[in-house]
């Protein structure tokens, strides 16, 4: 078995991940298993069409401590209210106050409308 090495690791969400899946299956002309798998699984639940709309709105609150993992956590999961938006952070140690929390929440159910 070859010796594999990780190059880099950046967190993406599923959206991201749909479309390297489509740029693989391009440039293989076809997917093993696991990955068939999960481009069945994203086309299924993955159903935005502007994530990194979301993903730049979001950034733009400038919300401190909010990193770039814990903003793709919520573009998956979408919360739609502060409570599910705390129980989506509760994996994470992060602490946001109440304010930032609505802000995120306004922005996603802003931008879940429109879609």
């Amino acid at each position: 078995m070859t010796d594999m090495q990780i190059v880099s690791e950046t967190p993406m969400n599923m959206y991201q991940l749909r479309k390297e899946l489509e740029k693989i299956k391009k440039r293989d002309n076809e997917l093993n298993f696991r990955a068939n798998r999960t481009e069945d699984y994203l086309h299924q639940v993955a159903t935005l069409k502007n994530s990194e709309e979301l993903f730049e709105k979001i950034t733009k609150l400038n919300i401190p401590r909010l990193k770039e993992q814990h903003i793709h956590k919520i573009i998956d999961v979408a919360p739609t209210t502060v409570n599910d938006l705390k129980i989506v952070l509760q994996g994470y140690t992060i602490t946001l106050n109440n304010e930032s929390m609505k802000k995120i929440v306004d922005t996603l159910n802003e931008f879940l409308e429109k879609k």
